[in-house]
């Protein structure tokens, strides 16, 4: 079908329907973006940059760096019509190598560590207040995490509107939860609470081998901004809304996450918020008194909504990556009734079970950022080389060079820096990406694998299909 509009003929087909309206782009990139990390990044922040003054103007940097990432990203996504963001970037732009290793990394590591991070810090929140003033069990979070996880995907395995209207609900609330901290805290500040910022810039202890650590814990709460081009097939208008979605979204994440860190440094010490397990906590405590539960249940919908808009995109990445032949074709498949991307969701369970079990919140940070960062990097690195490759191609929305390299060298800058900060956790994820290079070779040369194999899993696959009830999509929607 050369057309995207649903004629009567198309509305019994099979495909992946254009349900996301701008409010519902805004909506999933805002409540993507603003999840956990606000709530937990400011302790990795402030250990990492050394002082108050230095931890703020890195929040304003990582908002300034996101910007150039994002609006690179809106580039793309106006010129390439296909779902898949950044893996469907790397494929048209640098090639199905680079962009195997990042679809890869994303199921192995990325995609289950993000989610586990997410995950416990909404099981913690969620939980905290019913074990006050002592700390949760560990095992108890672990289990409310995953019941969570399991949640969302059986929500998002049954309907792609249910989820968007979801995802919208949760972000007025984590907007709400955002205004209960920086409205007290302005206040404190206007009533001339200013001490802790009187030493901001103390040099003491400061390590600038530190600071790339900063900015991964940084701009994994802007982490959800590359979200809104996982889903281009569904968007409506994406010429004009991926755009506006990233502008307006970033924009007020910016402002947001500023005010609350300045927030959180009016009424706590530096060495109050690097000693506090649940920073947001701490300030209610301080500033709601007997209503300090509600800012931890309010942060875990927070958590909970960007996980739903976390497993809504990175399912259509999977999805992409199987329509281009990189992943097995069960996976491009839809279900016959809920038009949802079933098999490609489910696959995510087990490995996110795992680092939920695992559970070390700042080790998974640190392990799967190199690989995000890294691979970031090389998609805005693809914008530059195929600006330069196709110049005459059409591009809706034309971000000047400058944006791209500035992101670009920041991007591997970081990276580098971390392999001397965190050689352990920062090489794991270098092999872990790397290990994808023998499956690249047997999933695209299928004919070295014995014909026995691949006779079994033609049979699983098609009796999988039958199981799950879903076939590939009918209507071509890029």
């Amino acid at each position: 079908m050369g057309t995207l509009q649903e004629t009567a003929g198309d509305s019994e087909k099979v495909y992946l329907r254009k349900k996301i309206t701008l409010t519902r782009a805004i909506a999933l990139t805002i409540g993507t973006i603003i999840g956990s990390g606000i709530f937990i990044s400011p302790k990795g922040v402030l250990k990492n940059s050394g002082n108050v003054g230095l931890s703020l103007i890195i929040w304003v940097a990582c908002g300034i760096l996101s910007m150039c990432g994002a609006l690179s990203y809106a580039d793309l996504g106006t010129s390439i019509k296909k779902s898949g963001g950044q893996y469907i970037y790397l494929l048209e732009t640098l090639g199905p190598i680079p962009a195997f290793l990042r679809l890869w990394a994303e199921f192995v590591m990325i995609r289950p560590a993000n989610i586990a991070v997410v995950c416990l810090a909404f099981g913690r929140y969620l939980i905290e207040p019913l074990f006050a003033p002592c700390h949760a069990p560990g095992m108890v979070v672990k289990l409310i995490s995953a019941i969570g996880i399991a949640f969302i995907i059986a929500l998002n395995c049954w309907s792609v509107s249910w989820s968007a209207n979801l995802q919208t609900a949760f972000t007025v609330l984590k907007l709400v939860a955002i205004g209960l901290i920086i409205v007290p805290g302005m206040m404190e500040l206007a009533a001339g609470r200013t001490e802790n910022f009187l030493d901001a810039f103390d040099t003491s202890s400061l390590a600038l081998d530190k600071i790339p650590l900063a900015f991964y814990s940084g701009m994994f709460a802007f982490g959800g901004w590359f979200y809104i081009t996982f889903v281009t097939e569904e968007l409506v208008n994406p010429e004009r809304n991926i755009p506006i979605t990233v502008i307006v979204s970033l924009v007020v994440v910016t402002v947001c996450y500023l005010l609350t860190n300045v927030a959180y440094y009016t009424v706590l010490s530096a060495s109050e918020v690097l000693t506090s397990e649940a920073v947001a906590m701490s300030f209610a405590d301080r500033t709601l008194n007997q209503a300090s539960w509600l800012i931890s249940i309010l942060v875990a919908m927070s958590c909970f909504g960007a996980l739903n808009g976390g497993i809504f995109a990175a399912s259509r990445m999977l999805f992409a990556a199987s329509r281009e032949g990189q992943w097995p074709p069960l996976f491009s498949m839809i279900h016959i009734r809920k038009h949802t991307p079933l098999p490609a969701l489910i696959l995510m369970m087990p490995l996110v079970f795992l680092m939920i079990g695992i559970g070390d919140l700042y080790g998974l940070l640190n392990f799967y950022s190199f690989s995000r960062w890294l691979f970031m990097g090389l998609v805005t690195l693809g914008l530059i080389i195929h600006r330069l490759k196709h110049p005459d191609l059409p591009r809706p929305f034309k971000v000047p060079l400058i944006i791209p390299i500035v992101f670009t060298t920041m991007c591997l800058f970081i990276v580098s820096m971390s392999l001397y900060s965190d050689p352990v956790n920062t090489g794991i994820g270098c092999l872990i990406t790397l290990s994808g290079l023998p499956v690249y070779f047997l999933t695209i040369q299928k004919q070295r694998v014995p014909q026995r194999w691949r006779d079994v899993f033609n049979f699983l696959t098609m009796k999988l299909q039958v199981l799950l009830e879903v076939v590939p999509q009918e209507v071509k929607t890029y």
